[in-house]
């Protein structure tokens, strides 16, 4: 399958009508937690799984547990169902009303006293403004937003251009602030970007060409949105599909080019849950089956060199399932049941040839890029490992090198789990 294809949803007039008078009949929840204690974010990179229990428990726990947790689903991000030639196929449609109903149903598996579909999307953005769906909204104990493209969550939620709380976006970020979880993912993780959301681009083209602001055809090229996303979260630019689709070199390039000094770059099946959001107690932990790239760039240097861009002294750090970060102080602390890892594999790391799993490399193996890392964590036999990139002309070169501060954390005692502060740098290759 093509790994650049964006996932798609929707519904039609008369659904809308039947949602309305449903939700303007929905009880009113029982009254939040304290508006100083922050709600909770979790964002997943994308990918998330079905039988995925810790982040589905997680997120039904943090509505206020099961028989408890009521959910409000929101799939905006899908395409309507007007543009889904499989619409009348409940087995095969993808479009922002069966979607809504899907999830719905998975959160009821998983213990939510109810779920419900948002009925907002594209072609219905006159309901982002609904005091009914406003009603709806504000009977619900949290919200998760599905993936597809996060522009249209701009669209349909933030009035476009204006950027602008819609009534619907207002009352959630009422209910987060005051408490609520509100969970995404893909699309539904990235839109809680705050300046400069990224809007699409490969690795590759993000090294050779650099960015621009705005949304492009062309899939390829790394765009990004100057105003963001809900701007939920603030700690960093986000990313997600990460090591599926070798997003880091990406991920590096965007926060290079816009002024950032620290990325989130999330595994797909894998969340960042940030408790107490928007307060001075707030604190990230990862959930789930890959990890989360971290990417400081508070020394890095950018340069050119045979007329391509340059950058050195990123710092990467990955972190997987129950490994805790603090913002504030940029401090990973690992999970309990890990120890650290004294790195005695005496095989060298061999150059990588695909950092960024290429879709035309039919050889290519995801999460390459973390993989390179976490191997030269572990091996005691050199200090640097090297990855590029599988396109060329130019091909870019990835060097990873060992600082005195490198750490890595192990589950099995010889392979690295989690790592931080392995040094990165980029540059041409040689001819």
């Amino acid at each position: 399958m093509n790994r650049n294809l964006r996932t798609t949803c929707g519904r039609t007039a008369l659904a809308l009508a039947a949602a309305l008078t449903v939700i303007a009949a929905a009880p009113q929840a029982a009254s939040a937690r304290p508006a100083e204690t922050g709600g909770t974010l979790i964002l997943v990179g994308g990918g998330l799984k079905d039988g995925n229990s810790e982040i589905y428990d997680e997120i039904v726990e943090k509505a206020g547990g099961r028989g408890t947790a009521r959910i409000g689903v929101l799939t905006a991000a899908s395409v309507p169902e007007s543009q889904d030639p499989d619409a009348g196929d409940p087995d095969a449609c993808s479009n922002s009303h069966c979607n809504g109903l899907y999830y719905a149903g998975l959160f009821k598996h998983y213990g939510a006293a109810d779920a419900q579909w948002v009925p907002v999307d594209i072609e219905h953005v006159d309901a982002a403004d609904s005091d009914a769906v406003v009603a709806q909204v504000e009977s619900m104990t949290g919200f998760f937003f599905g993936g597809g493209d996060q522009y249209r969550y701009l669209t349909s939620l933030l009035h476009g251009d204006a950027h602008t709380d819609s009534k619907v976006m207002a009352a959630i970020r009422r209910k987060l602030a005051a408490g609520a979880v509100v969970a995404g993912s893909s699309a539904g993780a990235q839109i809680a970007s705050g300046p400069d959301m990224v809007s699409g681009g490969d690795s590759y083209q993000a090294l050779r060409d650099g960015s621009a602001p705005g949304y492009f055809e062309d899939p390829s090229r790394l765009g990004y949105i100057p105003q963001g996303g809900f701007g939920t979260f603030d700690a960093g630019l986000l990313d997600t599909h990460t090591g599926t689709y070798g997003r880091e070199g990406r991920a590096i390039r965007l926060a290079a080019d816009t002024g950032h000094t620290r990325v989130f770059a999330l595994d797909e099946d894998t969340a960042i849950e940030v408790e107490h959001t928007g307060t001075r107690r707030e604190t990230l932990h990862v959930l789930g089956t890959h990890g989360v790239s971290v990417f400081d760039l508070r020394s890095a240097r950018t340069g050119s060199e045979h007329g391509h861009w340059t950058i050195a002294g990123v710092r990467y750090s990955y972190l997987t399932d129950g490994d805790s970060y603090d913002p504030r102080t940029w401090h990973v602390r690992a999970a309990d049941g890990k120890r650290p890892l004294r790195p005695t594999a005496a095989t060298p790391v061999p150059p990588n040839p695909d950092a960024f799993y290429s879709v035309d490399d039919a050889d290519g193996v995801p999460y390459s890029f973390s993989g390179t890392a976490r191997a030269l964590t572990a091996t005691s036999a050199q200090r640097t490992a090297t990855a590029s990139t599988f396109e060329t002309g130019p091909a870019f070169e990835i060097v990873f090198g060992k600082r005195g501060d490198t750490r890595a954390w192990t589950v099995d005692g010889a392979t690295a789990a989690s790592f931080t502060d392995v040094e990165v740098g980029v540059h041409p290759a040689a001819d």
